[in-house]
Order: C-alpha cells, then structure tokens, then sequence
C-alpha cells in the first residue's frame, strides 16, 4: 500500500480503499498507514459480499482471470505487481462486459458522459 500512496499521492483526496475482511486488511500496522493517509477503509460485513459487491465482483474475476493456476508464475512481488497492474489495464480498457454494452468500462463511462 505504501508503493501505491506514493506512486499516486496526488490523488488521495477523498480515497476510498475497498476490500474484503482479510487479515491483512485488519491488521493495525495497515489500517494505521490508511489513517496516517487519511484514507477512508471500505469493508465488507463478514459473510456479506453485497456490502462491496462492485469490489468483490472485480476482485474475483481477477483470481479467475489472472491468478488462479498461475500462482507459481510469479517469482518476484514485482512480477506479481506488474501481472496486477496489467490485468486492471486489461480490465479498464480492453475486456469487454455485457453490463456496459460490449465496450470496455472506460469506453463506456466516455459514451455514458457524452
């Protein structure tokens, strides 16, 4: 999270982090370092993924899509990283949903605006 904060501090006003009850999510070392940030944690009720459903939703289908069955792949944290940071590329600009028309989230915000 850290690496995240500095990469893009600029646009930490009004951050929310979304995540489920992970351990490490609840760790105190962590949700001090979102204080200290002054960003805002988002989490799920234990046992109710509608809490954070968009999240959860987003989350699985990156297991799905990008981890599971590859988990050995990765040798590194940075390859991880960088596997992670491509999938949400992938996930925000080229793979397409029924719930947004066939287009790819961003193209389909832009459509929704004009």
């Amino acid at each position: 999270m850290r690496y995240s904060y500095e990469f893009k501090k600029e646009c930490v006003e009004g951050l929310i982090m979304h995540s489920d009850q992970g351990w490490q999510y609840q760790n105190s070392y962590y949700t001090k370092e979102l204080e200290k940030h002054q960003i805002t944690q988002s989490m799920s009720r234990k046992g109710n993924c509608y809490d954070n459903c968009i999240m959860e939703t987003f989350f699985g289908r990156l297991k799905i899509e990008m981890y599971y069955g590859c988990e050995s792949d990765f040798k590194t944290f940075e390859e991880f990283s960088k596997a992670i940071d491509e999938y949400i590329y992938y996930y925000n600009n080229e793979r397409i949903q029924k719930k947004t028309k066939w287009m790819p989230p961003t193209l389909y915000r832009l459509a929704s605006i004009v």
